[in-house]
């Protein structure tokens, strides 16, 4: 089959569409034929040598997320799942023809979302429905603050979020990143560097949930910006790793601090998250309050130029790979 590999670490450079051995299914796997895939910022950081793949994954073959059709199972697997159009999420190995995954990480396409569109569900969803919901505790009438709002995990947070009757405010460094979030149901957006005077404006007792992909640079004011027993959601690290807290104001709000990661987790915590997602979601496909957002479609010929284009943060939405 072909598929991107990772020739060292390194820049773009080291993209190459390669032959490589079709993989066969393991027992409790089944295996799509990928009609396609999205990028991830983890794509971007394995490159460079800095996010290896869990083990069992193919160590450069990139990508967390797809859409195909079953092609075969393995042992312990339902044969019905065989031709069924499906999207999910994986620890690697998505630039490619074929992809085996465990069967809890695999979902149906949602009814009205095209096979290719489908490709930029499962990372993007499963990844804020678990910040916002699983860990955050977000629920109707509660006051979300996400920033990097026009990732795709993020415009998936504040769709999620305005299904259930939340508020939310979001942040973006461009002005039309944040007037296309505007679309999606955001209260108000703002610049990442100006959030916390509107915050406190709009949130008179803070932030509920804070679901937060830049890290460092806005720890402080993030804790600063927690209402009582309020939940802070730390899924990227765009703006660092390493900052200072006081954990004073933790304390006398009894708020929670906690980081998160999909990929690292075993195939039954995935499936979880997988299914929590999945039992929610389904009423809200079918009134279009959920929609995958697509900043473009690109083939996986044009995976180095994908990764340059997130890399420069031009996209809103997800970037997908036609495979």
């Amino acid at each position: 089959m072909r598929a991107i590999v990772y020739t060292a670490a390194g820049g773009p450079e080291v993209i190459a569409l390669r032959e490589v051995e079709t993989p066969a299914p393991r027992a409790g796997e089944l295996r799509v034929r990928v009609a396609a895939t999205a990028l991830n910022r983890a794509d971007v950081i394995q490159r460079l040598g800095a996010y290896p793949a869990p083990p069992g994954v193919a160590k450069d073959v990139p990508g967390l997320e797809f859409s195909g059709v079953v092609d075969a199972v393995g042992a312990g697997v339902d044969a019905g799942w065989l031709g069924r159009e499906v999207c999910g999420i994986a620890g690697g190995g998505t630039y490619a023809e074929y992809v085996c995954v465990n069967e809890g990480c695999v979902f149906d396409r949602p009814e009205g979302v095209g096979l290719i569109e489908s490709a930029a569900i499962a990372e993007a969803f499963v990844t804020a429905h678990d910040a916002l919901v699983t860990l955050g505790g977000a629920r109707e009438g509660s006051a979300v603050l996400v920033h990097a709002v026009g990732s795709g995990v993020g415009v998936a947070v504040v769709q999620i979020a305005r299904a259930m009757g939340a508020r939310v405010i979001g942040t973006a460094r461009t002005e039309s990143k944040r007037a296309r979030a505007m679309s999606y149901g955001l209260e108000a957006a703002v610049d990442g560097g100006e959030f916390e005077p509107l915050v406190r404006e709009r949130f008179a007792s803070g932030a509920d949930v804070i679901v937060d992909f830049v890290g460092a640079n806005y720890l402080a004011a993030n804790v600063r910006l927690l209402a009582a027993r309020g939940r802070l959601i730390v899924v990227g690290l765009l703006g660092g790793s390493q900052g200072e807290i006081d954990l004073g104001l933790l304390l006398r709000k009894r708020a929670r601090l906690e980081g998160t990661v999909l990929r690292s987790r075993s195939d039954a915590e995935k499936s979880l998250a997988v299914r929590a997602f999945c039992e929610w979601a389904a009423p809200h496909w079918k009134t279009g309050a959920l929609r995958p957002v697509i900043d473009r479609v690109m083939t996986l010929e044009q995976a180095a130029e994908a990764q340059v284009a997130m890399s420069a943060n031009e996209n809103f939405g997800k970037i997908v790979l036609r495979v």
